[in-house]
């Protein structure tokens, strides 16, 4: 922890003195990340706000009030998590980052990520999701589809990204909320391994060789709520050894 600590310390203080793209000439503040350092999730929200950027913390503005009851509702407090920016500082009038900033400050998310070493990046919105996405050479759909990734799994190497809606986007379009809820809620399914997944049949197939890691990854240790084998599991109803958590059978599971 202390090494961590040191760490985050001396990179911080880069961060506030950083000077590397015309942003440094508008900020009150440069925000730094903020939150537990061994936490297993990592937020990666966009920007700082008007809010953030006068006082110097994270998520204090209306957005931040969002933040709080989804977290609240997904029995998640900010001291469990860590949260940053992949633009540390201001985009004057809630303007979109250029190219030339993102690459200039996403230097310092990298460094974050080598530091904190989360289980899984949480990016809340397009921009932090695009660039985590191509940072670990994922395929995004386009922008105008780049929604239909918000609340899924991905793998990404031996960590896992988990794109959700800004919680900005409640303050715009009110009938999100329903779906936004939805998707935070998971955040604290995908901390705990599936309750079944000791006696599962695929705990077996993968220690074998013959289950793909992926499945035990996005499921058994992942969205174990969305597995139609967990789902038959808690119903009761009988469901056989090799039907895979999409609900298909594999008949070379044997």
């Amino acid at each position: 922890m202390n090494q961590k600590l040191d760490k985050i310390e001396e990179l911080n203080m880069e961060i506030r003195k950083c000077e590397r793209c015309r942003l440094y000439k508008t900020r009150k503040n440069v925000l730094c990340g903020e939150g537990n350092l061994d936490a297993k999730l990592m937020f990666v929200a966009q920007a700082p706000g008007k809010k953030e950027d006068e006082e110097g913390r994270m998520f204090i503005g209306p957005s931040g009030k969002v933040l709080d009851k989804f977290l609240g509702e997904a029995n998640i407090n900010r001291k469990e998590i860590y949260m940053t920016n992949l633009i540390k500082c201001f985009l004057p009038k809630y303007r979109k980052p250029k190219k030339d900033e993102i690459k200039a400050c996403s230097v310092y998310l990298d460094k974050e990520i080598e530091i904190i070493d989360p289980k899984i990046l949480i990016p809340l919105g397009h921009h932090a999701t695009k660039y985590l996405f191509e940072k670990y050479r994922l395929k995004l759909p386009s922008k105008e589809y780049s929604h239909v990734v918000y609340g899924r799994l991905f793998i990404a190497g031996e960590r896992k990204i988990f794109p959700v809606q800004h919680p900005a986007a409640l303050l715009y379009n009110p009938a999100l909320e329903g779906i936004m809820m939805e998707n935070y809620h998971k955040l604290k399914v995908l901390l705990t391994d599936c309750r079944w997944y000791f006696m599962c049949p695929l705990k077996q197939f993968y220690g074998e060789g013959k289950l793909d890691r992926e499945w035990i990854e996005l499921y058994c240790k992942g969205d174990w709520e969305g597995c139609m084998r967990y789902k038959m599991e808690e119903r009761g109803k009988p469901h056989p050894d090799n039907m895979l958590p999409d609900g298909s059978v594999d008949e070379s599971l044997k």
